[in-house]
């Protein structure tokens, strides 16, 4: 049996929703403690726990004497670079082209260790339905001609529901996802690595020939957005910057 979700995380979700949907725009004021007590049938404790949590999220502003509000700056401008494949390559005037190998919809029975930790879903909370979880692709893409980096990416399907409909071919995941929700902050790892007979097969190289595995993880609304792992042929290319 599923655990049904806290009072709290209901709440909390509900706002999220009302943010998300544009029903509460960034700097207008949200519902008051007393009437989301009386919509979720709970105690104003409750409320301010779920009010107390999305605030230190920097999801809402609370102002004494006046009320809790939509915070302003996170939401309404992306403040992490994002810098992608497609980008790079343009730039450097090189012709670029993407491959989706595969998508799909990941539920609940399907979720794995290593997903349930990066996106942090309780296995007895979430829901025992076959609605999406996570979305997953996989892409490989081309420089002139040559496959140079292998994506792996997983997204949380509750809060871009479109993800999965979109031609990754023309659309770049990265462009996509700042675009619908914009990031507030990631974390990322750099690593080489042999690569596994899948990857090798994407990157045309033969099985365990070094690779440059950039792991990256980004936050949107206090909450993990996407997890991406993005393998690239070690001898094709190169991880360069400006100090």
């Amino acid at each position: 049996m599923t655990k049904t979700v806290p009072a709290y995380q209901r709440i909390k979700n509900a706002i999220l929703d009302n943010i998300h949907s544009g029903k509460w725009q960034a700097g207008e004021a949200i519902s008051t403690e007393m009437a989301l007590a009386e919509e979720f049938g709970v105690s104003r404790m409750t409320v301010n726990r779920a009010l107390k949590e999305l605030s230190e999220e920097r999801v809402l502003e609370r102002r004494q004497g006046s009320g809790t509000f939509v915070a302003q700056q996170q939401f309404n401008h992306t403040f992490v670079e994002v810098r992608n494949i497609a980008q790079d390559l343009k730039s450097a005037n090189r012709d670029y082209q993407a491959q989706v190998l595969s998508k799909r919809a990941i539920t609940a029975s399907m979720l794995d260790d290593e997903m349930r930790r990066k996106f942090d879903i309780d296995a007895h909370e979430v829901d025992s339905t076959e609605a999406a979880i996570l979305y997953e692709v996989k892409i490989i893409h081309f420089a002139d001609g040559q496959p140079i980096q292998f994506e792996e990416r997983w997204v949380d399907a509750t809060k871009v529901p479109a993800f999965i409909e979109q031609d990754f071919s023309v659309v770049n995941t990265s462009d996509y996802l700042i675009a619908e929700s914009p990031l507030e902050r990631g974390n990322y790892t750099i690593r080489a690595l042999a690569a596994p007979d899948e990857i090798a097969d994407a990157l045309q190289i033969a099985p365990q020939s070094p690779t440059l595995v950039l792991r990256r993880q980004t936050y949107s609304a206090g909450k993990v957005l996407t997890f991406v792992k993005m393998w690239h042929a070690g001898d094709r290319y190169q991880f360069s910057g400006e100090l």
